[in-house]
Parts: structure tokens; sequence; C-alpha cells
């Protein structure tokens, strides 16, 4: 995708703002009309004020894509307490269907393409294709009311990775977005590596349509065998070996994907003549010959079963949701569960926001990627967007345009990766506060002082608690509250 160029945020104001931002260091959504004129429901703009981190707001910044100004207000008001709040935010969040999400199904109803047929999608240019699956995630993530939902479609977006650039995956990882990522992403995790292992996007992203044996001198490609256990079930400590990915390759040999200039694009078929269809064994467990193509499945069972599967997933979701480093206990408490349940992700998402960790632990300790530090300002900002493409440019340049990851492990879920953006962080926050992304971007930063109660209370929204004496006087002195405060180390940590 072509990047859009962009107004540059001038030297000197630049300079001017971040000499505030220096200071404040030293202290420790969109608004969403649809385009048919419906007005997104607004509640009352009720700011934290609490000097730490409260529990809602712990939960607003993990669970979300970041808060809107009466996100807070409204999360509160679900309970007597901010515990019974949190699991009533979590019923509201792990049944996505009984929330109505009509702003957000409408925006995106305009990007004809990724509701196409799979076979259909041939027919658009690849870099249409793209751009209009990136911004749908935009609007997605920044208009919807499921959040959580879209939140682990990113995580499962990463743990299934697809660099939408590799040969048939320009048409395919529309339909891999729409029918494995999307329609799996809160259900069972057996369902979603099985429509993972047969997406047409997959079969081409990991060579799994040149796995085949079709007689004693041909080897199966074990490209996706590989990444199967390490990456998508196992982990690379998961206590496999070279046997066992030969042994799976061998299980998976004969599924292939149709292509381009084919009758029934994107069709998947197995084919049982390029299937080796002797006996394997799998991680101590034998497999009979004769099975076809229910070897497939064999072998998922196996790998859903595996207690290492269990506790890779957690700690994926540990990492995502607690800390970069979540303890252990946090970590076999979830994964517990994870084999109780069957692997039943809302349950192994309650059993992550249920640990000590998460309830009592520390707060505000992880970096926001770019993707998510960009929604969450637009988010907090009420910004109005009328269209994504030169967001899609910030993205490019911080190095997060979603389906752009080269490597199948996906997006790093670390700070480490990403402080290296910080300055096109601080571009970003001063150009959004200003006005000066472009004529299809706006805030109204006075309204936003006004809803807030002042420069204080929309301090407090931003930040998630009361701001200190030193912040304050930062925002004072450099008299651009908007700007500083998205441009904060505060703002910059969930």
């Amino acid at each position: 995708m072509k990047t859009v160029a962009k107004e540059e945020v001038s030297r000197r104001n630049f300079l001017r703002a971040a000499a505030g931002l220096a200071l404040f260091s030293t202290s420790g959504c969109e608004r969403v009309e649809d385009f048919l004129g419906m007005e997104p429901k607004e509640g009352p703009v009720v700011p934290p004020t609490g000097e730490g981190i409260d529990l809602i707001s712990h939960l607003l910044n993990r669970a979300t894509f970041g808060p809107t100004p009466s996100e807070y207000a409204r999360v509160k008001g679900l309970g007597e307490s901010q515990e019974e709040a949190l699991e009533a935010f979590l019923d509201e969040q792990l049944s996505p269907d009984e929330i109505k999400d009509k702003r957000a199904q409408r925006a995106v109803r305009r990007f004809e393409a990724i509701h196409a047929p799979l076979g259909e999608m041939y027919e658009y240019k690849e870099e249409h294709l793209l751009e209009q699956l990136t911004r749908a995630t935009l609007v997605r993530a920044t208009r919807s009311e499921r959040q959580l939902f879209e939140v682990m479609v990113h995580f499962w977006s990463d743990h299934f990775n697809i660099d939408i650039s590799k040969k048939e995956c320009r048409w395919l990882k529309a339909a891999d977005d729409r029918e494995v990522i999307r329609n799996h992403a809160l259900g069972k995790f057996s369902d979603l590596l099985r429509a993972s292992a047969l997406s047409p996007a997959m079969l081409w992203y990991l060579d799994g349509r040149e796995n085949r044996k079709r007689d004693a001198s041909e080897k199966p490609n074990e490209n996706y065998a590989r990444e199967l256990l390490e990456l998508h079930t196992l982990g690379v400590n998961g206590g496999y070996t070279q046997k066992d990915v030969m042994e799976v390759a061998r299980c998976l040999s004969g599924w292939s994907v149709r292509g381009k200039g084919k009758f029934f694009k994107g069709k998947v078929e197995f084919h049982a003549e390029s299937h080796d269809d002797g006996s394997k064994v799998v991680l101590g467990r034998e497999i009979a010959a004769g099975g076809g193509e229910e070897d497939l499945d064999e072998v998922l069972e196996i790998l859903c079963e595996h207690p290492a599967t269990a506790r890779y997933l957690a700690e994926k979701l540990c990492v995502r949701f607690i800390a970069d480093e979540p303890a252990t206990e946090s970590i076999e408490e979830v994964a517990e569960v994870f084999k109780k349940s069957g692997g039943e992700i809302t349950k192994v998402l309650r059993a992550v926001f249920g640990t000590k960790e998460f309830l009592k632990g520390a707060r505000g300790q992880k970096l926001k990627r770019p993707f998510e530090f960009l929604v969450s300002a637009l988010r907090g900002a009420k910004a109005e967007v009328k269209s994504e493409m030169v967001l899609v440019d910030y993205l490019i340049r911080m190095g997060h345009a979603p389906f752009q990851y080269p490597t199948p492990d996906g997006y790093p879920d670390v700070a480490s990766p990403w402080t290296g953006t910080l300055l096109w962080r601080w571009h970003f926050a001063i150009a959004l506060a200003r006005n000066e992304i472009g004529k299809d971007i706006k805030v109204d930063e006075g309204a936003l002082l006004e809803e807030a109660g002042g420069m204080e209370g929309l301090a407090a929204s931003l930040l998630g608690r009361t701001p200190n004496e030193n912040e304050l006087a930062s925002i004072e002195k450099t008299g651009e509250a908007l700007a500083l405060l998205l441009a904060s180390p505060r703002f910059q940590w969930r």
C-alpha cells in the first residue's frame, strides 16, 4: 500500500510542545457518526478522581482500545462496587452478539470488497482489497461497541499471522479475516485452529497447498507443520521434536486450494492421491494408516488437548492483558481453565481478568502498540474521522499497519520493539490536537474541556486518574492541554 503524503508538524511548534512533554514526563472516540446521520449515544462525562489508576480505568485500558470520555462513567455505573462493574462489563462484552453495534456495522458496509464471496475477491485489485480491509479494521476498532471482541480479533490476527503481500494472500486474507478470525474470536480454540488450518490464505501463506507425497521419493512440505506446533499450539518449548514436525506434515499432506485463473478460485480441496496414508506417531500417539483427510482432525485434537498448548495460549493472553512478564501463578491459573473448559475462549478470558495479578497488580505498565495508541487517541479525543487513509500512513510509518507483518509470529505484544516509535506518536498527538492531520479528521478541544468540566477533568479522563501538580503545571505552561496529554508518557502506557 502506498503511503499518503501528510502535512508535517512545524519544527518550531513541535519543539514548543515537546518542551512541555519533557517537563510532564518527570511526574511519574472517534466521534462516531455512521455516514447515515445516526448520532452516537453519549452519556455524561464523569472522569476518574483517584490519585492512582482504579480498577475501572485499568479494565478499560486493557479490555478495549481505550475509553471514550463517557465510557468510564457508564462502566462504573454497571455495579455498586468496581468489582461488580468489572463482572457486568465482562458479561456484556463476552456476549458480543447481544450488543447492538449498528453504527460500526453500517460504517463498514461501504467497504464492499471485503464482503464479497471468496471467489469474487479476485475481481478486485489487490491494493484496493488491502485498503478496504485496513480501513475497516480502523473503523471497527474506533467505533465498535464490541470492544473486547475487536481486541481479540487483533490478538488472533497476530497469533495466526498472514502477511497479505505473499502471493494469493493478497486476495484471500480478507476472507480469512472474516471467516476464520472474526467468526471464531470468542468461540472454541479448537474450532478456530481448524478453520485456520483449512483457510485458503493460510494454505498459501505457509505453503500447506504444496504439502504432498505422491510417491516414495517426494517429501512433504514441513513449513505449516512447524509453525502449527511452534506458533499456533505448543510453543517453541512445547516438547515436540523434529520427528513430530515430520509426522504432522505427513498427516496434513494432500490439502490444496484452487488458485487464480481456475474455476471455484479459493476452494479448499483434499487430494487423496497426494496424501501420505501410512501410519504416523505424533507426540507419542499413534495415528493409524488409512485415515485420509481425517488425519488432520486427529492431529488437531492431539494438539488442542496437549497441556503445552494450554500453557502457551495462557501465557500469550496474560502477556496481552496483564504484563510483559506475567507471573507464573497467573499463567498456570489461566492454563487450568483452558484445559477444563476445552479451550472455550470466553471462559479463559474471564480467568485472565480474574487473576490476582490483573485485579491487584501493577497498572499502567503495558506500552500501547502504535495501532492501540492511535485508536485510543481518536477515541479519547472524540475525533471525527471522515477518511482513514491518513491514519494508515501513520501506522505504516510506525511499523504497525494491519496485515503487513512479514513473518508468521505476528506483531510483538511487548514494549521493547515499539519504543522507537515515540517521535511519530508525538507527531500524531500534536497534529491531531491541532487539527493539522487533514481536513478529514477533526477534534473539538473546547467541547472536550467543557464536557469534562475543565482542564483537570480532561486530564483525568485521558490519564485514567487525577493529574498531579507537576502535570497540571506542564499543561498550563504549554497552553495545549489535549496535545500534551495525548503525547504524555502516561497516555502511552495502558
